[in-house]
């Protein structure tokens, strides 16, 4: 059985993967959260982020999805890791497909507060995580880098 044709934003069955960014905010041992508040994974907490908009620059849609379901306004400063989301439906086919490079960024102004779609916004304590059920990988995005030393990787532009 063929998997159904792509959805008009094509992130459903995409024909190719869709690109996306991700924030990884810290507050001292507290990090960033949104609860989604739209399918798919409607409930489930993850990084602020999303779908890079054709036309524009990495860093400019983290400052972007940041601002439009966080309220704040974020500067990004390293690429902090690449992460492959792949979500099969039952009958093994991708159903989504992302590729997301995820930023260490700082606040520079605002207060959190759900924006567009999110459900929910919070600080979250590092040692509170497995309270929350979180998007399959965010776990071990926040786990494999290092907020003390967020170098991270240097950002090109061409």
């Amino acid at each position: 059985m063929t998997p159904p044709a792509p959805t008009a934003d094509n992130r459903r069955y995409p024909n190719r993967p869709v690109l996306g960014v991700g924030a990884l905010i810290y507050k001292g041992n507290s990090i960033l959260l949104v609860q989604r508040g739209q399918d798919p994974l409607k409930g489930y907490w993850s990084l602020p982020g999303g779908a890079v908009e054709t036309g524009e620059l990495l860093g400019d849609a983290v400052v972007r999805e940041v601002r439009e379901e966080t309220g704040l306004i974020v500067e990004p400063t390293a690429v902090a890791t690449l992460f492959e989301r792949v979500m099969r439906d039952e009958r093994g086919s991708a159903e989504y497909h992302y590729v997301l490079v995820d930023y260490f960024c700082r606040v520079l102004s605002g207060e959190p507060r759900a924006g567009s779609d999110s459900a929910a916004v919070e600080w979250v304590p590092l040692s509170a995580l497995d309270t929350r059920p979180l998007t399959q990988g965010t776990r071990q995005v926040i786990a494999a880098v290092d907020p003390a030393r967020p170098a991270g990787l240097p950002v090109f532009q061409a």
